[in-house]
């Protein structure tokens, strides 16, 4: 090769690296960023807002053998009071003896005040196609009355204590067919499924970035979904027997994940793929 072809290629090699390099700069931005960005521009007229209309006019109206609203519901800091109620849940409540979490403590003042039977407030809890549910829309509401308050969950009542560890045991235990737990998805960083990050919930970043998104509208499903359907789903995904609704174990995986994301600031009712 002599001096004239070897300057040649010299500027032909250059030319290459350079191309590569522009293409690098102008390489397509990863398929999650793609997803937050359809997510804000849902979020700009968010679905969920019928979900939160159609819950207060639940929450103010008359029903059950009663003929009594939940507007005396004492959801934690005091009867009736909504705004920021979501943010300090699950907690314990002397009136019931118990750990409730939002579903939970609806449930108990449907009782207590509205007159149904446990069997009656806890029937159809999740909506289906074509069929809407009353607990979809009172939870959407109430969340909606602590946007952009920080999650605030406590561990001072030893009842909340227990019930933490439990949901922490419940966390990281392992069993079915595929030796599946919360901990297989939700234990490590920079994990996926398809285009569905993965957020490491036992690392306060990943649990506040997602528990302070749900409830969330599901665009896939057209339908607002609370975490009680969130936990759910997730125990049919790694083949483990259903997750009774608004049962112990149910609330003690829940207040587990609330407690990792304390100081996250509540976003929810959300929009999710």
């Amino acid at each position: 090769m002599n001096v004239m072809q070897r300057v040649a290629f010299a500027i032909a090699a250059g030319a290459g690296l350079a191309a590569l390099a522009a293409s690098a700069q102008q390489a397509p931005a990863p398929a999650s960023s793609g997803v937050e960005q359809y997510r804000e521009m849902l979020g700009e007229d968010n679905p969920a807002e019928l979900w939160e209309a159609r819950g207060e006019e639940l929450w103010k109206q008359k029903r059950g053998p009663k003929n009594a609203s939940l507007e005396q519901c004492d959801l934690g800091l005091g009867p009736g009071v909504v705004k920021g109620a979501y943010a300090v849940l699950p907690k314990y409540f002397a009136d019931s003896g118990k750990v409730e979490d939002l579903e939970s403590r609806l449930v108990t003042c449907m009782v207590t005040l509205q007159g149904f039977t446990p069997q009656e407030a806890k029937k159809n809890p999740f909506a289906s196609p074509g069929k809407k549910v009353p607990m979809d829309a009172l939870v959407a509401y109430v969340a909606a009355q602590s946007r952009g308050m920080k999650v605030n969950v406590s561990l001072d009542d030893p009842h909340a204590r227990d019930a933490y560890e439990v949901g922490r045991k419940i966390f990281f235990y392992r069993a079915g067919p595929h030796d599946f737990g919360c901990v297989t998805c939700h234990g490590a960083d920079n994990e996926r499924i398809r285009l569905q990050e993965l957020p490491n919930l036992t690392r306060p970043e990943g649990a506040e970035r997602a528990y302070t998104t749900w409830p969330g509208y599901r665009v896939s499903q057209g339908e607002v979904r609370s975490m009680q359907w969130r936990l759910n789903d997730c125990f049919r995904q790694a083949r483990f027997p259903q997750l009774e609704f608004v049962s112990p174990a149910s609330i003690a995986l829940e207040l587990y994940l609330a407690y990792n994301a304390n100081g996250g600031v509540m976003n929810a009712p959300s929009v999710k793929r």
